[in-house]
């Protein structure tokens, strides 16, 4: 019976590194999975490579020899010793291996739980292979059960309600003050990641205009375009800050880039429309003070990552009852699973049965050519009933124990009595 495999490394086990080094390139992948589903013991193959993991999934006719056949494809595909990273490696069979491959479809194996990218990037990776022709009867109903339970999860749980990156946070706060978003504009002081990460989802959330302002034209030119913006001269931020209703600011400046004074007297201009400040800077850009002032909204990096850490904690809780979905999910696979050698062996059983049957009826009949085709037909009825009398006993028996440990031997027995295997 052909058994699934899994040999990978993600960011527990390997640095980024190494990681990147074991990396497929997406354009490259159907070459690779080509190479992959070459392999001498493997029927069946999938590749997942993404920033955080790099596993390879198989269904190997000899589990033993595909796992180091697999070893050796990642190093040999790489130009690489296998010394170099076999330490990094881990290799799952069995049960293990489901409920790996679920949990990592429900977002529970990674870096940040509940992150809703790498349902994505599985079935992505899935579309390919199978597009390839490396999968089967085994990968196909694993991969579609993973997909599953990771719907399951998401359904039956929030665990990727909450924010939990800083930047995610902002824009949910932003949310929070202007309840329509897609009508207000955003204003981007300086250049830092987070800073940019955060304008990049409220973009998404389709913000009416994006303004820019960095000391360096240049660089407010380069973020302008991208974010199909305009770009402000630094020297004029007042009045950048006249039009924005959200600003992110991430400067490195040593001091205070926008002061109390001059948040208060735009408060004024603006006629107290709100304002919200994101703070992403440390040191800090943004005068503290400005959140004593009427309508005025600020929040620093303490407090997103406040909030993020509250949200982080929620996600933990869902991610508990996320686990006993899986579970449930993964005993019911490993049933299936089980059941596929008692199948075709119960098939086997009963067509050797009727062979006999015909071969030692037709001996009879032709023995007694008298029989009327009633008696005939009689005689046909009573052969099949004693077959299916000593097959019931068998049959009953392979199929309770399909499920329990017990189930591997009661079909070895079976094939040695009936003599099965010599078919």
């Amino acid at each position: 019976m052909r058994e699934v495999i899994l040999v990978g490394l993600n960011y527990r086990t390997a640095p980024v590194e190494v990681r990147e080094r074991i990396s497929f390139p997406e354009e490259e992948l159907n070459r690779y999975l080509k190479a992959l589903h070459g392999l001498p013991s493997l029927v069946e193959g999938f590749i997942l490579s993404t920033c955080n993991r790099v596993e390879i999934c198989a269904a190997a006719r000899d589990p033993v020899q595909g796992i180091n056949e697999i070893k050796s494809f990642l190093a040999l595909q790489h130009h690489l010793s296998l010394s170099e990273f076999e330490d990094t490696l881990y290799v799952l069979q069995g049960e293990e291996l489901v409920r790996h491959i679920f949990r990592v479809a429900a977002s529970l194996d990674s870096m940040v739980v509940g992150e809703p990218q790498i349902l994505g990037q599985i079935k992505e990776a899935y579309r390919t292979a199978h597009a390839s022709g490396t999968t089967g009867t085994l990968l196909n109903k694993l991969l579609h059960k993973a997909f599953f339970v990771a719907k399951r999860v998401r359904t039956e749980t929030s665990i990727g309600n909450r924010a939990v990156s800083i930047s995610f946070v902002a824009v949910e706060l932003a949310k929070r003050i202007f309840a329509h978003v897609e009508e207000r504009e955003v204003l981007i002081v300086g250049a830092g990641e987070m800073c940019e990460l955060a304008a990049q989802h409220l973009v998404r959330e389709g913000v009416k205009r994006v303004l820019v302002t960095n000391r360096t034209w240049e660089r407010a030119m380069e973020l302008a375009e991208r974010f199909h913006g305009e770009a402000i001269p630094f020297s004029e931020l007042p009045n950048a800050l006249l039009q924005a209703d959200i600003v992110i600011s991430s400067t490195g400046s040593p001091g205070f880039v926008v002061k109390r004074e001059e948040v208060s007297d735009i408060i004024r201009k603006r006629k107290n429309s709100p304002l919200f400040f994101i703070d992403i800077a440390v040191p800090r850009d943004i005068d503290p003070e400005v959140n004593t002032i009427d309508n005025v909204y600020l929040y620093d990096i303490d407090d997103l990552q406040e909030v993020a850490e509250a949200n982080i904690k929620d996600r933990l809780q869902e991610a508990q009852r996320a686990e006993a979905i899986v579970a449930t999910e993964v005993e019911k696979f490993c049933r299936w699973y089980e059941s596929l050698e008692v199948v075709p062996t119960i098939v086997s059983l009963q067509e050797k049965m009727e062979k006999m049957r015909e071969k030692e009826l037709a001996k009879t009949l032709a023995a007694l050519p008298q029989l009327s085709a009633k008696e005939r037909r009689a005689m046909e009825v009573l052969s099949q009933a004693i077959i299916n009398k000593i097959l019931h006993g068998p049959i009953t028996q392979l199929k309770k124990t399909s499920h329990d440990s017990e189930g591997e031997a009661y079909v070895d027995m079976v094939k040695k009595l009936f003599q099965l295997d010599e078919e």
